[in-house]
C-alpha cells in the first residue's frame, strides 16, 4: 500500500490512522478463532474445516479456541472485549442475536462491538412429526392442533433455541394452542419424539435427516425462505399458507468492533473463498448444511435484522431464559 493510498482510505473512513502499516503486513503471528461451543457438531465441524485452509491462505496458523458455555455469551463477551487487530476473531452462532432479548444480564452488543467478516453456513429446521401423528401435511398438522387446543406437545432444544423460537413463530402466525416441551439439547428433543412423549419437533435438519430417512419420524416442511439443497423435496412454511416465515439456525464469524477494515476485508475474502471450494462446499452439505460466504455488509444487515425480529418475537410471546 502506498503512502498516498494510505492517506486517502484515512481520509474516507476506510482505515483508521496508524493502521494501515499493520494491514499491510498482517498477519505477523498466528490468529485466534474462538468457537462458542464444544468440539463437535457443525459450529466446530466449520471452524475446523476452514481454519487450516485460511491459515494456508493467510500464511499463518489459525488456532481454534473453544469456549462453550452460557449460550455462546463466553465466547461472544470474550471477543468482544479482545483487542481489534485482526489476531482474534469469533465463530457465532444465531444465539448471539437472539441472548440480549433472552438474558438480563449479556455485556455484549451483537451490532455495536463487532464487525461482521461474513456469514459461513445456513443450518434450516424440519418440522417432523411423530409417525402416529394424523398429520401428512403441514395444513393437517394446523387443522388437527386447532381442533385440540393444548393438546399437541411440541418438543425443542431448550428455551430460546432456533427450534422454539420457530415453534413460537408459527404458533403465532398459525393460531393455534401447542404446549412447548424444551429439552436440554436437540439429542434428547429428537428422542423424545421418536418414542411418543410429545407429537412434533422444529428439529436442524442434520439431527432430523437420519430419522426421516429411517421413517421413525415424518418430515412436513423446512423453515428456509426458499426450498433447501439440503432436502429440495420438502416445501418451505412461507410456501404453505405462512408468507415470510423463515427461520434458520446459521453460524458466521465477527471481529472486535473497531478491526481495521483492510484486515477485516481480508478475512471476509480468504473465508468466502475457501467455502466456495468443492470440496468444502461438499462436505457442508452432507452435513445438511447450505454453505453461504457473503460481503461483511451483507452479513452485518442480517444481524441487525435479524436481532429486531426476535427481539420483537420474545417479547411478543414473553420469553424468559430458564
Amino acid at each position: 500500500m502506498t503512502q498516498g493510498l494510505a492517506v486517502s482510505l484515512i481520509l474516507l473512513g476506510l482505515a483508521a490512522p496508524g493502521v494501515a502499516g499493520a494491514a499491510e503486513t498482517y498477519p505477523a503471528r498466528p490468529i485466534r478463532m474462538i468457537v462458542a461451543v464444544p468440539p463437535g457438531g457443525p459450529a466446530d465441524i466449520l471452524a475446523r474445516l476452514v481454519g487450516p485452509k485460511l491459515g494456508e491462505a493467510l500464511g499463518q496458523t489459525v488456532v481454534i479456541d473453544n469456549r462453550p458455555g452460557a449460550n455462546g455469551n463466553i465466547a461472544y463477551e470474550l471477543a468482544a472485549r479482545s483487542t481489534p487487530d485482526g489476531y482474534t476473531f469469533v465463530l457465532v452462532a444465531a444465539g448471539i442475536t437472539i441472548n440480549p432479548s433472552l438474558y438480563r444480564e449479556v455485556r455484549y452488543d451483537p451490532v455495536k462491538d463487532f464487525a461482521a467478516v461474513t456469514l459461513g453456513i445456513a443450518v434450516p429446521n424440519i418440522l417432523v412429526v411423530h409417525p402416529a401423528v394424523p398429520a401428512a401435511s403441514l395444513r393437517e398438522l394446523v387443522a388437527l392442533a386447532q381442533s385440540r387446543p393444548g393438546k399437541i406437545a411440541f418438543a425443542s432444544a431448550g428455551i430460546g433455541t432456533s427450534g422454539h423460537l420457530a415453534l413460537e413463530l408459527f404458533r403465532q402466525q398459525a393460531r393455534i394452542d401447542v404446549v412447548h416441551v424444551p429439552y436440554k439439547g436437540g439429542g434428547p428433543a429428537l428422542a423424545a419424539l421418536i418414542g411418543g412423549q410429545v407429537q412434533a419437533l422444529f428439529s436442524i435438519a442434520l439431527a432430523a435427516t437420519p430419522h426421516i430417512k429411517a421413517g421413525r419420524v415424518k418430515a412436513l416442511a423446512i423453515t428456509s425462505a426458499k426450498r433447501s439443497p439440503v432436502a429440495p423435496q420438502l416445501p418451505t412454511v412461507a410456501e404453505l399458507g405462512f408468507p415470510g416465515f423463515e427461520v434458520i439456525g446459521w453460524f458466521g464469524w465477527l471481529a472486535p468492533a473497531k478491526t481495521p477494515r483492510a484486515i477485516v476485508a481480508r478475512l471476509n475474502a480468504e473465508i468466502v473463498r475457501v467455502i466456495n471450494m468443492p470440496d468444502i462446499r461438499e462436505r457442508l452439505l452432507s452435513q445438511s448444511t447450505e454453505p453461504v460466504g457473503n460481503s461483511a455488509q451483507e452479513f452485518a444487515a442480517f444481524i441487525r435484522s435479524e436481532r429486531g425480529k426476535w427481539a420483537r418475537l420474545i417479547r411478543e410471546a414473553d420469553i424468559r431464559a430458564e
